[in-house]
């Protein structure tokens, strides 16, 4: 888990509501920050703007991959990564159908161990 410290990554996320229909998916691309067994992996964005925003993912490493060489556009408009160390995917499932007002949401991150295919 410390060799992705200071590495570069490409995360894929993939939102499932709990009957499997996809409502959302992103790229982001980032710098690995720090990892902790407990705490997860944290990512700070990269971004056009001077945000310094942070994404904790799992440490389950099942889902990185070393990524080929090239250029990578992310969800946000106009950023792209070129030649990032990893790529990471991940499946989020909402693991309840509807909450109450002011209850919290409850996801379930699973691996997407399958080598991502790039176009």
């Amino acid at each position: 888990m410390n060799g992705t410290i200071n590495k570069s990554c490409l995360i894929a996320l993939s939102y499932f509501d709990s009957t499997e229909k996809v409502l959302k998916e992103s790229v982001l691309a980032g710098i690995v920050k720090s990892a902790d067994k407990e705490l997860g992996i944290t990512v700070l964005l990269s971004s056009d703007k001077s945000s310094n925003a942070e994404f904790i993912i799992p440490t389950d490493l099942s889902c990185w991959f070393v990524a080929p060489k090239g250029e990578f556009h992310t969800s946000q408009e106009g950023m792209k990564i070129i030649n990032p160390d990893y790529l990471v995917t991940w499946d989020i499932h909402q693991t309840k159908n509807n909450t109450s007002d002011g209850e919290q949401q409850w996801w379930q991150w699973i691996p997407r161990t399958n080598k991502p295919k790039i176009n």
